[in-house]
Order: C-alpha cells, then structure tokens, then sequence
C-alpha cells in the first residue's frame, strides 16, 4: 500500500502544482479602469468595452470568455468605461493613456492587441482603435477592432430615434429614445440642419460618405457581429430592418470593402442572442461565438 502511495506521488504533486498554476491565472487584477486577467505567458491581449451603462462585472457576466482565453495565453481586460456612445478628442486621449498605462503597468504585450464592445462599446472600440493607430506615441497599434451590434452612423442614428418617439410603439422603446434624441440634440445638435458634428463623432455616416475614423483602419482586421431577427426586433421594439444597427453595419461593411478594406468581415448569425438569464435578445454578447473570435486572435 505504501509503495503503491510512493508511486502516486509524484503525480499528486503534479496535479496539484497544475491546480495551483490555473487558480493563480485565473485571480484578477481590479481596478477602477478594469478588471484583467493575465495568464502566465501572454500571447495577445483582449480589451473589452461594454454597452452604455454596462462595467466590468457586467460583461464578464453576459460574457464569460476568462477561462477559454487564459487556456489559449489570451490576457482579458474587461473595461469599466461606459456611459458614452462617441468620444471628445480630450477623451480619446484620457482613454488611449488609460489603455497604454493597462498594457505597459501589466507587462502585457502591445503588438497583439485586439478590441472590441457590445452596442455603443463597440462603436467607441472603432473610435479609438483609429486614434491608437493614428498617434503611434501610444506604442499601441490594435491588430484588431470588432463591433458587436454596434450604432455606428450617428446621424441615422438619430432619425432613428426621432422615428420610435413619434411612433410611441412602447413606453420602454419610446423613452429610451426620447433620452438619446434629448443627448444628441444637447451634445450634437440636429444633423439635418448641420451634419458636421455627427461627421466629427461617428464612425461613419453614409449619407456623406464620411469615415474619417475609420480612415487608419485600413489594414486592420475589423468584425462586425450582429443578429439581424427582424421579427424579434418587430415585435419587441417596434421597428423595421433599415432601422436596425444590423442594417448599419451591413452598409458600413460593403463601403469600407469597396474602399480596398480587404480585412473587413460582417458576421450574421441566428437564434445565438441570450441574455445570462435566458430571456432572448439579439442585442447580446452571445452572438460572438467565442472560440471563433479567439480563433481569429490568435491568427
């Protein structure tokens, strides 16, 4: 019996040295900025922002991708920016110092790191992946930037919500764009008497063809993800496809591959969008299948 005990040894250790090293690459660094976790070789690093109003905790609940990408050497920073759908030029340069003090503070590697947000923080992933790019001082150059059903033409945007308010199909649709039609006309004014604040902020408008922050993207790699369920969007929200991000993005994704955007991808799936608690939505993080975005990381 003891030698039989001798002879497991060595692989009781073993077992538990490798339980130690998985529990010690699974704690968290928190912050105010984020919450990351590094493994213990750092192969590219995954920065995530949530939808408006949605911290750290709360896109690790809806998107719960820790596990699989420490087991691939993918470090996960899970963002607590939020509450905001476009950037001041002052703020992209608060948030690029913030991702930069993230990447160097952490020992992180900054020539494989990829980006990318559910809804507005998908459109603010653009954004500032353009400015990474464009202001080298950062030493940060996004291999990748991905948009999860994403608003990303401001200026439709708004007309969009102008649309549901007259339309009053629920108080829930109704008053969340009567809030959004209220901050644009506040921050932006209306882009039918002057375009050129929407053409400053936004992604892209594609009534005047306008892609300024997109313009140093060229030769990124860039997904789109969205759940086009034109009868959930239907009888939930009121609305029709043209009036859906995944309308949107669909047009962004043909004009930016029209220019010589050869790495440019729009993803479409059906029936993937639940929310953590099981209600569906296909306004959700579950539409990126996970091993396929680390797959297309780790490229």
């Amino acid at each position: 019996m003891k030698k039989h005990f001798k002879n497991l040894l060595p692989i009781l250790c073993l077992i538990l040295t490798t339980a130690l090293s998985t529990a010690q690459e699974a704690e968290a660094l928190t912050t105010a900025d984020y919450t990351l976790y590094k493994p213990q070789q750092t192969d590219a690093v995954f920065i995530l922002f949530g939808g408006f109003g949605e911290n750290a905790v709360g896109i690790e609940n809806e998107y719960p991708i820790t596990d699989l990408a420490l087991s691939k050497n993918v470090a996960v920073a899970y963002l607590n920016y939020n509450r905001k759908i476009f950037l001041q030029e002052e703020e992209k340069a608060q948030l690029a110092q913030m991702l930069q003090n993230l990447i160097t503070s952490n020992n992180l590697t900054d020539d494989a790191v990829y980006i990318g947000g559910l809804s507005s923080g998908g459109a603010l992933s653009l954004i500032i992946s353009n400015y990474l790019t464009e202001n080298t001082s950062y030493g940060i150059k996004p291999a990748g930037v991905f948009a999860v059903d994403a608003p990303v033409d401001l200026a439709a945007l708004y007309r969009i919500a102008k649309q549901n308010v007259a339309r009053n199909f629920s108080p829930a649709a109704a008053g969340e764009s009567a809030f959004m039609l209220q901050f644009f006309n506040a921050q932006l004014g209306n882009p039918d008497e002057e375009i050129g604040p929407y053409e400053t902020y936004s992604a892209f408008v594609y009534e005047t063809e306008n892609f300024q922050n997109l313009k140093a993207l060229e030769n990124t790699k860039i997904r789109f993800y969205t759940e086009p369920d034109k009868t959930w969007w239907k009888e939930n929200m009121g609305v029709d496809y043209e009036q859906m991000n995944a309308f949107h993005l669909e047009r962004l994704s043909e004009f930016l591959t029209a220019k010589g955007y050869d790495n440019v991808e729009l993803i479409t799936t059906e029936d993937k969008g639940y929310r953590a608690d099981g209600s569906r939505n296909p306004h959700s993080w579950s539409i990126v299948d996970q091993d396929g975005l680390l797959q297309w990381i780790l490229d």
